[in-house]
């Protein structure tokens, strides 16, 4: 039974019982295990005796997306396919874009049940959807432990705001759905409209004509997930408290790129976790549930959450009070892309960012604040810092990207020490960096990342 408080009706339009499938339309939630989208679909479909159908929507030009987040998705989507026709549910892909692709489908749908997402272009998709359609849409919000409109509704200054909010509903809204099995298979419905194969995804990302970038260190798919879950647990989780922000020897799950395209389930992470009796759960449980969905809290409640005028009211001031400070350095987009500025460190983390898709988050930190102090002015510097994530970063285009990237010009944080150019947004520098980390070691470790991928 899927929690109501999961369920929103996005048109008030009726079940049509005459028409042929229930259709689920995947596009946030990429898995089969423990999906309440899913799983709620499949039970539309039992009640009335109907096949189910799942379609996933592929667009070729999703903002900043690049082949890499194409590949990693695919790998995914493959994977779902071969899981769903084992349960007897045929899966369609389609490229016509998502829209069209549902709306192609609309007129042999009894109920259309989608996944919730909290970006501005994903929104849309469900509200052109929810209007073209002659029957019911129901969306069934399982990307996030506790329900972002449950948790506030309103955005939330910082992570002790929401935290005195959601703390009290996690293990309410934390339990798992059971598995449930479709009555009726749907591998024989004709969907009549064109579909993409996946029988050879380098052919399909060759068809979509995308933005080339290089391959990313991390394969898609559920099944790798779940494998990164279990190493987490069985070497990293100990170490978490003590280690997860250290960028020369990590304690890190890794699982940000496959809770990205929803290829695992963050309920699920929280109940493998939360049982265990080690001082570190709190800690990882507080980046993936309070950081996690304050960032989507951000990305619902912030209509400008991708742009610097969201970032707060203190911080516009007083970087707009220090526009005109001297910079010792200034460097071009192009610089900073190919890792051309004179700190080694701030290299290391581009180059890590570029070559693998994914840059430790400590150092996403102190890379965010150096791109801010060498750039002409705060607004470029954070244009800048919010595309170069956005393009190479597996999780690149989420809540959490987004919130990463403001945080580092002040979001969800509080004014600190006034200083040059920052003004008092925090500071971050080298020194601090040393202090803390053997850095170094963190240069090599990334040099050899690099040439392990080559």
């Amino acid at each position: 039974m899927i929690n109501p408080q999961r369920i929103q009706l996005l048109n008030n339009n009726p079940v049509l019982g005459e028409h042929q499938f229930v259709l689920y339309w995947m596009q946030a939630s990429q898995r089969v295990t423990e999906n309440p989208a899913l799983y709620f679909a499949i039970e539309q479909a039992n009640q009335l005796k109907k096949p189910l159908v799942v379609f996933f929507g592929v667009t070729a030009d999703f903002p900043e997306a690049t082949r890499r987040h194409y590949q990693f998705m695919l790998e995914g989507l493959l994977e779902i396919k071969n899981q769903l026709k084992q349960r007897g549910i045929r899966f369609v892909l389609g490229t016509q874009g998502p829209v069209a692709g549902v709306s192609q489908l609309l007129g042999q749908v009894a109920v259309l049940v989608t996944d919730c997402a909290y970006s501005r272009v994903e929104r849309l998709w469900r509200k052109q959807v929810a209007q073209l359609a002659p029957c019911s849409v129901i969306q069934v919000e399982g990307n996030v432990v506790v329900p972002v409109g449950v948790a506030s509704q309103k955005e939330e200054y910082s992570a002790a705001t929401l935290r005195r909010k959601i703390e009290p509903m996690i293990s309410y809204f934390g339990q798992e759905v059971g598995e449930i099995d479709c009555v009726i298979s749907s591998h024989d419905i004709e969907t009549g409209i064109e579909e993409a194969s996946l029988d050879s995804i380098e052919r399909l990302l060759d068809n979509l004509s995308l933005v080339q970038t290089p391959s990313a260190l991390l394969k898609g798919g559920e099944h790798i997930a779940h494998d990164a879950l279990d190493r987490f647990i069985d070497q990293h989780l100990c170490n978490y408290a003590k280690e997860h922000n250290n960028p020369a020897n990590p304690a890190i799950s890794q699982l940000s790129a496959y809770l990205h395209f929803g290829q695992i389930s963050p309920v699920e992470i929280y109940n493998r976790i939360a049982p265990i009796n080690l001082p570190d759960v709190p800690v990882y449980l507080e980046q993936l549930i309070v950081r996690r969905e304050l960032a989507c809290n951000y990305v619902l409640f912030n209509p400008n959450y991708d742009k610097y005028e969201g970032l707060p009211a203190w911080a516009l001031k007083t970087l707009t009070g220090h526009a005109f400070d001297e910079r010792e350095y200034l460097y071009s987009y192009t610089d900073l892309e190919t890792a051309q500025t004179h700190d080694p460190y701030w290299n290391a983390a581009q180059q890590e960012l570029v070559g693998t898709g994914f840059m430790h988050g400590y150092m996403r930190m102190y890379w965010g604040k150096k791109i801010l102090e060498w750039s002409p002015s705060s607004k470029i510097a954070f244009e800048t810092a919010l595309h170069l994530n956005n393009t190479y970063q597996l999780d690149g285009r989420d809540p959490n990207g987004f919130a990463g990237v403001a945080w580092c010009f002040g979001k969800h944080d509080r004014p600190w020490a006034n200083r040059a150019i920052f003004g008092n947004v925090r500071y971050m520098n080298a020194k601090g960096l040393e202090r803390k980390f053997d850095i170094k070691e963190y240069v090599k470790r990334v040099e050899s990342l690099i040439k392990s991928k080559s």
